[in-house]
């Protein structure tokens, strides 16, 4: 799995979403923000985004995916937990 189809299946998801992704091979460190994640909770938004490899999870063609996701209004208060410019 490569970086634009991370990036395909999280814009389908929540198609205002900035991504960011940092890893090589089957490994990745994704940061997305998104104003479709307000009124969720941290776990919630891990689980929709997760919930897009499970498969790839459970099969090892990803070995480890970290996400960091929030909204445009969290990175504005806090831009230096995720490095993405908005």
């Amino acid at each position: 799995m490569d970086e634009n189809d991370i990036i395909a299946r999280i814009t389908a998801l929540y198609p205002d979403a900035v991504v960011d992704i940092n890893g090589v091979d089957c490994n990745f460190e994704v940061y997305v923000i998104s104003a479709q994640l307000a009124g969720k909770s941290t776990l919630q938004r891990q689980q929709s985004l997760l919930d897009l490899f499970s498969d790839e999870l459970k099969c090892g063609k990803l070995h480890a995916l970290s996400i960091k996701a929030r909204t445009p209004t969290e990175q504005a208060v806090s831009p230096g937990l995720i490095q993405i410019q908005l």
